[in-house]
């Protein structure tokens, strides 16, 4: 890449978006599972621990990756989903399914 394509490029954008240990697990979850509790990815999400999971949450929804929706009931109900950007990605994960099997 030539000094202007590098400054145009996303990618670094991107990987703080989607990089890390836990936000591709999660994504993948709300991507192919739909629609999850905190509970629930906590247990899809194995090996995260409750405050990584909330912060990668946080991080997701502030990016637009992810809408939390807070129910009004007792005791209260959250419930995570991806949101149409997030969605988009799902090209991404079978893109990267594809490469995996076919590399073996």
């Amino acid at each position: 890449m030539d000094a202007e394509q590098d400054a145009l490029c996303p990618a670094p954008i991107i990987f703080s978006m989607i990089g890390g240990k836990w936000k591709l697990s999660i994504l993948k979850t709300l991507i192919f599972k739909e629609t999850k509790r905190f509970g629930e990815l906590r247990r899809e999400v194995e090996g995260i621990t409750q405050t990584m999971l909330t912060k990668q949450l946080r991080e997701l929804e502030a990016d637009g990756l992810i809408h939390r929706e807070v129910f009004a009931e007792v005791p209260p109900r959250v419930e995570y989903s991806a949101t149409e950007d997030g969605l988009a990605l799902k090209p991404v994960f079978e893109a990267m399914h594809q490469w995996w099997l076919e590399r073996k």
